[in-house]
């Protein structure tokens, strides 16, 4: 089940939140700005993640707080400029269609019981959401969960989510 809703991810009773980032991004901006500040370990994790790994394009790193919130880093953007982060380079379609199909099988696999989702790769990224949307629904609408997709951002605002 997906529904798109508006407010503030953060404030979501969704088990996992999913957003779109580069390899090696510096988490400055937009969603990935906000749980950098909200979950510090966060970025600390996903930093060493990157320098050890090196992950690609299309791919997806999962991170869990103290409190079991998943945060599903999704690969959907060129990597950033330089080995410590730098400008994030653009998403394209197939990063993200790659890490969707990444994150329908961490979904199935770590039993995920419920996401949400911004407008995935719309804002660094550069895609326009019309062509993401469709992309986000072939593959998780069947995925057995609720799907909270966040198309309008509303600071402080808890969603109304249909758990």
């Amino acid at each position: 089940m997906i529904q798109e809703t508006s407010g503030d991810i953060l404030k979501t009773r969704a088990q996992a939140i999913a957003h779109g980032v580069a390899p090696n991004d510096d988490f400055h901006t937009g969603l990935a700005l906000s749980l950098r500040e909200h979950a510090p370990a966060l970025y600390k994790d996903f930093r060493h993640y990157c320098q050890s790994t090196h992950p690609k394009s299309g791919s997806l790193w999962t991170w869990t707080g103290a409190d079991g919130r998943r945060i599903v880093n999704l690969f959907t953007q060129d990597g950033a400029e330089g080995h410590h982060g730098g400008k994030p380079g653009k998403a394209s379609l197939q990063h993200v269609r790659h890490a969707l199909k990444a994150l329908r099988a961490e979904i199935d696999d770590q039993k995920i019981a419920s996401l949400a989702i911004p407008r995935l790769a719309t804002g660094v990224g550069g895609l326009d959401w019309e062509d993401v949307r469709p992309l986000i629904h072939e593959y998780l609408a069947d995925a057995g969960i609720p799907v909270f997709v966040y198309a309008t951002y509303r600071a402080g605002v808890v969603a109304d989510e249909m758990l």
